[in-house]
């Protein structure tokens, strides 16, 4: 694996984190949509990553090249119900379903996923110098 390859896999690694900040994002704003385009509450939502293989020239096995986001998904855990008959979408017995989104839970993934940028970015910058002193070097 050379230093490129590093940039590279770093660079995966930024996109990767900032779409788990984007959909945690979601998840917060809409904390308390109570009624979708698809009917009912907002559907917490989650992103699943895998790893990103390139394959090597001349018939060399495959090699790590990152990470990527590899679907999006809806967290399938029942929705809050709590008592407010005076919602306009409160059922006839006056309860009303809530998004099932924990707003810390939200932002403790949002924290996590701040911090793996920013070691992304440490690793980025340090494979940057590296690759700055080899030239340094090389004058």
């Amino acid at each position: 694996m050379g230093a490129f390859d590093a940039l590279d896999i770093s660079g995966s690694g930024l996109s990767a984190q900032r779409a788990r900040m984007e959909r945690s994002a979601s998840n917060i704003a809409n904390a308390q949509t109570t009624r979708t385009e698809a009917g009912g509450p907002y559907r917490r939502k989650t992103v699943v990553f895998a790893e990103s293989l390139q394959r090597a020239s001349l018939g060399q096995p495959t090699r790590p090249a990152g990470v990527r986001v590899d679907a999006t998904v809806e967290d399938t855990t029942p929705f809050p119900r709590v008592y407010q008959p005076s919602h306009p979408d409160a059922d006839a017995q006056g309860f009303l379903l809530l998004p099932n989104v924990d707003t810390v839970k939200e932002m403790a993934d949002l924290s996590m996923a701040s911090r793996a940028y920013e070691a992304d970015i440490a690793a980025f910058s340090a494979t940057k110098m590296m690759l700055l002193k080899a030239l340094d070097i090389g004058k």
